[in-house]
């Protein structure tokens, strides 16, 4: 299940989307986010998913690939989906026991958080998956360079974010390495209740964390080797510019945009 995690990974591929500006994927990104909060029925969720699903054929990420990172957040989803069918008060009670009710309202906004966290989960996986960490550190250095003028480091902060979003599924890797070598000394992670299963991953926090500084210190090491400095004088291959295929893809953002308000007064 850790190896499932599609988040921080790449898939080298020859398409549009892969083609596009870097800064416009993650402008893009940021405003699906913040667009899908707005969502509010069932027809907005379908023209979401639509549009999304439109996206990864597009991009010709293999849909089943990018699927796979939803198996990740299951228990999310469940736990999220019990305390909101349970917990949501409302005025139409479909089943009741003790004090516990179920009622259309609170399986109505089950059914929107659990669609909202799947689509978040997806879209943002399409951004690291389309887009290569070099292309995506610039992309935020350039969003981010207007914050130089107050003293910000703009060039260390997106460095960093970019660092720790390609390490999730590093990390994950190692840590299912580490769960199947402890499995085969006679480790059982899969039996017993939720309280036991999570006793049992506490001896992997230890193993995990030399890997993890082991990791972070060769990698300290091979930048200084390359004589990194930070922003200091630093150039570019490839510079980023705009193309008319970026400008092409404006639009749609727009209709997406006035679609998902349009929808609302459904």
């Amino acid at each position: 299940m850790l190896t499932n995690i599609t988040i921080g990974q790449y898939y080298p591929a020859d398409s549009p989307v892969h083609r596009l500006d870097p800064r416009f994927k993650l402008v893009s990104a940021l405003a699906f986010i913040i667009l899908l909060f707005f969502v509010g029925n069932i027809w907005g969720f379908i023209f979401t998913a639509v549009c999304v699903f439109a996206v990864i054929k597009i991009s010709r990420v293999p849909p089943l690939f990018l699927l796979r990172g939803l198996r990740g957040i299951i228990f999310i989803l469940l736990f999220t989906a019990v305390l909101n069918v349970f917990f949501t008060p409302g005025d139409t009670v479909l089943l009741q026991f003790y004090f516990l009710r179920v009622t259309l309202e609170g399986l109505a906004l089950a059914g929107k958080m659990a669609a909202r966290l799947c689509l978040l989960i997806v879209g943002s996986s399409l951004l690291t998956l389309t887009t290569s960490p070099i292309e995506l550190t610039d992309a935020i250095e350039y969003l981010m360079k207007p914050l130089k003028r107050v003293g910000v480091p703009a060039h260390e902060i997106a460095m960093m974010m970019t660092i720790a979003l390609r390490f999730i599924p590093t990390l994950m890797e190692e840590m299912d390495k580490i769960m199947k070598a402890q499995s085969a000394r006679g480790a059982d992670f899969d039996t017993g209740g939720v309280v036991k299963r999570a006793r049992a991953l506490i001896p992997l926090l230890v193993p995990l964390f030399i890997s993890s500084f082991r990791r972070a210190d060769e990698l300290a090491t091979a930048m200084e080797a390359r004589c990194y400095r930070g922003d200091v004088n630093r150039t570019r291959m490839k510079e980023l510019k705009l193309s008319r295929m970026d400008l092409r893809a404006i639009p749609f953002m727009v209709l997406y945009a006035a679609g998902i308000f349009a929808l609302n007064f459904i």
